[in-house]
């Protein structure tokens, strides 16, 4: 398998997460560069059908793409330790809480810095600044319900740690690009980051 990946760019970011944190060592990484728009050429299209990262293309040379859908292909072929739930109830809880964190969290996140940061102006064809405020007011909403959350749970769709942890923890370290931080209190969800970040699997391919 080949993982077509951007380094600094955090949807590839929860893939190499979860690859690490699955001990995945046999899948090849191919670097794109999407400040210079290779994620946009004919030749990754034709392969991936969307100019996104990332990609994983398999054996036979089908290719997937979507963050999130890559890492439950890897979930089925490594089952453990498990981070989309057992069970029905635990899996729809894990989906529940994934899109939550991924709508209401990361996405907004992600607007934010591509329309602050003045380098990531390439990848935009214009740069909003009220687009960055709307997004980062809508992502503190949103951080105000999980840090209720993670008052009286570790993590935030089980009690041990999933897929849904890695989509929050990544968006929330994106915005270090802009020097951000959640407001300081949030102390539920200041306890939660640091132990997302104590765990080995944070510091694989940052």
């Amino acid at each position: 398998m080949k993982l077509y990946d951007s380094h600094r760019a955090p949807n590839p970011r929860r893939v190499r997460w979860v690859m690490a944190e699955k001990g995945i060592e046999d899948v090849e990484i191919v670097p794109v560069d999407i400040m210079s728009g290779e994620h946009k050429t004919a030749e990754y299209r034709a392969r991936v059908g969307v100019p996104h990262v990332p990609a994983l293309e398999l054996d036979d040379g089908t290719t997937l793409s979507e963050s999130v859908a890559i890492c439950r292909y890897l979930e089925a072929l490594y089952p453990e330790p498990n981070l989309f739930g057992h069970d029905a109830r635990e899996q729809a809880l894990v989906e529940m809480w994934t899109r939550r964190c991924e709508f209401y969290l990361a996405n907004p996140i992600m607007l934010n810095v591509r329309h602050t940061h003045p380098a990531l102006a390439a990848l935009e064809a214009t740069l909003l600044p009220q687009m960055a405020e709307y997004n980062r007011v809508a992502a503190e909403r949103f951080m105000k319900t999980l840090d209720r959350h993670l008052g009286e749970h570790a993590y935030i769709a089980l009690d041990r740690f999933t897929i849904a942890d890695v989509v929050a923890v990544v968006g929330l370290d994106f915005a270090r690009l802009i020097k951000y931080r959640p407001p300081e209190e949030f102390t539920n969800l200041a306890r939660w980051l640091a132990d997302c970040h104590a765990r080995p699997a944070s510091k694989v391919g940052v």
